[in-house]
């Protein structure tokens, strides 16, 4: 698709965004360039290369499943925006029946 075709202030309307007609005319310039670019790569003969899932080799990254030490409940406790007794205290979401 060229930008000919394109109607680059309706586009604009389309996303709320307010364009001059300065802009509408540079940014048209700009994505006729970008479709020219897709364009290009569109007519690579890419028979010869195999399809990839992934272009760089994925491993699972793992710790070591080990007990440490958490924090205190008091410091916890202090840090938290409500408390009720030895508890953090959260508005509720579910409404009552």
């Amino acid at each position: 698709m060229s930008s000919e075709n394109l109607d680059i202030a309706y586009v604009a309307k389309l996303a709320r965004i307010a364009l001059t007609d300065d802009e509408v005319e540079r940014f048209g310039a700009q994505l006729g360039d970008l479709l020219g670019h897709v364009a290009t790569l569109a007519d690579l003969d890419l028979d010869s290369i195999p399809a990839t899932a992934q272009v760089v080799e994925s491993r699972n990254v793992v710790r070591e499943d080990c007990e440490r030490p958490s924090l205190d409940r008091e410091t916890v406790l202090n840090g938290a925006p409500q408390r009720q007794g030895a508890f953090v205290r959260v508005p509720r979401i579910i409404g009552q029946a």
